[in-house]
């Protein structure tokens, strides 16, 4: 999802505690300042251009909150399913500065890595699961290809200017990827700025209640009953 407001009413609320399991966050700023506290003892600050990795596991109760009381706030937050196997794992934090997520020119613009591999670049966010996440920009006319492992699912979202890649995708627009092992497009306006993810398909059951993803209804119940009954985080 993205999220986004100049007028502090929206965003000064922040998210107070509360709880996760069985999936990761990543929450990328693109502007703003928020700090992140959790039951597992971390705490982060997330400023411009940082990201905030997050595997909830078993279970996590955290906060997001603001550091600012005007300006912009603009970002992401992707939730990323955990194989059945791993949905119960400790709760992990990685605070990511906007410094070291590694930038690749390539013609007519460029690629953030902030997980996965391009060009014998990878970037910091390690994840349980395969997945690439960049945040590419590009002028008019600039064509990029990024190769994407056979089979995986994926999508990428313009948040600014325009691509063509067999469609226009324009603004505040998503398309999800063929599963070829490759993404072709070119940028139609300049300074166009989009996120391209992708990852590897569990082929599990999904389940999800709120702030829960599990793989059967009878674990999003005890889910609630472990949080409700404090157990959880």
């Amino acid at each position: 999802d993205e999220f986004g407001s100049n007028d502090p009413d929206d965003y000064i609320a922040g998210f107070p505690p509360h709880p996760h399991r069985g999936f990761e966050t990543i929450t990328y700023m693109l502007n703003g300042k928020f700090r992140h506290k959790d039951s597992a003892g971390n705490e982060g600050y997330l400023t411009d251009g940082s990201v905030q990795w997050m595997t909830a596991g078993k279970g996590v109760i955290h906060s997001e909150m603001p550091e600012q009381t005007e300006g912009l706030v603009r970002g992401f937050q992707l939730w990323l399913n955990l194989p059945k196997e791993k949905k119960m794992i400790e709760p992990a934090y990685n605070d990511i500065p906007a410094d070291k997520i590694p930038i690749v020119n390539v013609p007519g613009g460029q690629v953030k890595i902030i997980s996965g591999t391009f060009l014998g670049i990878t970037g910091p966010g390690i994840s349980h699961t395969g997945i690439l996440y960049y945040d590419i920009l590009l002028d008019t006319g600039s064509e990029i290809i990024i190769p994407i492992e056979n089979g995986w699912n994926g999508f990428c979202y313009v948040y600014e200017g325009s691509i063509s890649c067999g469609q226009t995708v324009s603004k505040s627009h998503l398309a999800i990827l063929s599963t070829e092992g490759v993404f072709r497009c070119t940028a139609t306006v300049n300074n166009t700025r989009f996120i391209l993810v992708a990852g590897m398909p569990l082929n599990e059951p999904v389940a999800r209640g709120g702030p829960f993803v599990m793989n059967t209804r009878g674990e999003i119940l005890q889910a609630f009953e472990d949080y409700q009954a404090g157990r959880l985080g």
